[in-house]
């Protein structure tokens, strides 16, 4: 198990430093940077003070080693449109986006697992063809699309959902403030119903598809049908025989969804108008403020590989044959 774990610590090491490398690319590749960092006026005497002050002078091998070191103590540099560090300005956003991600995946996860389970054990039969058409239907909507039919529909024509805005939960809670946070909490969740049915309808549809396959496949075993001949209920069958070896490929994915989901919310965000870390990438990139586009992707970067090592270290789990 210890070697199984060193070794994927070992991979999410390279990983995350293939992706600080492709976050310094992405600050050299539109030429010299320093002018991001000095006011159009600048004389020639002031932007090179200010190149030497950032280090741009430098050879690039000695800019990438002091951009990772200065990384790994959270110092992305000041953001150009807020002027304050930028790993601040992303946290600061970073609840609101949480809240999104996990309520979507709640969501998701809540719908999909009754949905692919009954379509199993219903195969061939309506029910069947309905949810599976449905899935489809929900792989092949993009989720910004989806968003807006929604503001129309159910906001703007039917007024039942707020189009815009946002109740925090998680900032209080995190602030101590457990009162105000759970008085926030049904509102929250009122306004997050729109984003995060758009954010998660994916997530929700590919779920149900493999929960249903992987259902299919674990009814046709033969232990399946040996617990079957010993006059076991097909309730029992299911929930403890067929739903406990069918998890194996649905943890993986659940696992890994939120990663994805984090991911997802840009455009979303942005629809919505939802003070997450979507929009804020969205406007930082329009803006080329660039050092929040940094911290942004370095910090999703890191959550998704940490939840990439824990869900393999539960399948590893769940499974004794992946340690081998």
């Amino acid at each position: 198990m210890w070697t199984f774990l060193i070794r994927r610590l070992m991979q999410s090491i390279v990983v995350l430093i293939g992706v600080t490398l492709i976050s310094f690319i992405s600050l050299q590749i539109g030429g010299d940077p320093t002018y991001l960092f000095v006011s159009e006026n600048a004389s020639a005497e002031e932007i090179q003070r200010a190149r030497e002050a950032l280090g741009f002078d430098k050879p690039l091998h000695i800019q990438y080693l002091s951009y990772v070191w200065n990384a790994l103590q959270g110092d992305f540099g000041n953001s150009l449109s807020y002027r304050q560090p930028a790993m601040d300005v992303v946290l600061e956003a970073m609840p609101a986006t949480i809240e999104l991600t996990f309520f979507s995946l709640v969501l998701a996860i809540g719908l999909s697992i009754p949905l692919g389970i009954y379509a199993a054990l219903n195969r061939g039969k309506p029910a069947d063809g309905g949810i599976m058409t449905f899935a489809m239907l929900g792989q092949s909507i993009p989720n910004f699309w989806m968003g807006i039919m929604m503001i129309l529909f159910f906001g703007l024509y039917l007024r039942w959902f707020p189009i815009s805005g946002h109740v925090p939960f998680l900032e209080p809670l995190f602030e101590g403030d457990f009162a105000t946070a759970f008085s926030n909490l049904p509102r929250s969740m009122y306004y997050m119903i729109m984003p995060a049915f758009a954010v998660g309808t994916y997530t929700l549809a590919r779920n149900a598809r493999l929960i249903r396959s992987s259902m299919l496949e674990v009814l046709q075993q033969d232990y399946v049908r040996t617990a079957r001949s010993k006059g076991i209920s097909e309730r029992r069958v299911v929930i403890h025989h067929a739903m406990r070896n069918a998890w194996l490929p649905v943890v993986t994915m659940i696992g890994l969804e939120f990663g994805f989901l984090l991911g997802g919310v840009v455009v979303v965000e942005t629809v919505f108008s939802y003070p997450g870390i979507g929009r804020l990438v969205f406007n930082a990139i329009n803006q080329r403020d660039i050092p929040v586009v940094q911290a942004s992707v370095i910090l999703l970067a890191a959550i998704f590989i940490l939840l990439n090592l824990i869900v393999d270290l539960i399948y590893a789990r769940l499974d004794p044959r992946v340690k081998l």
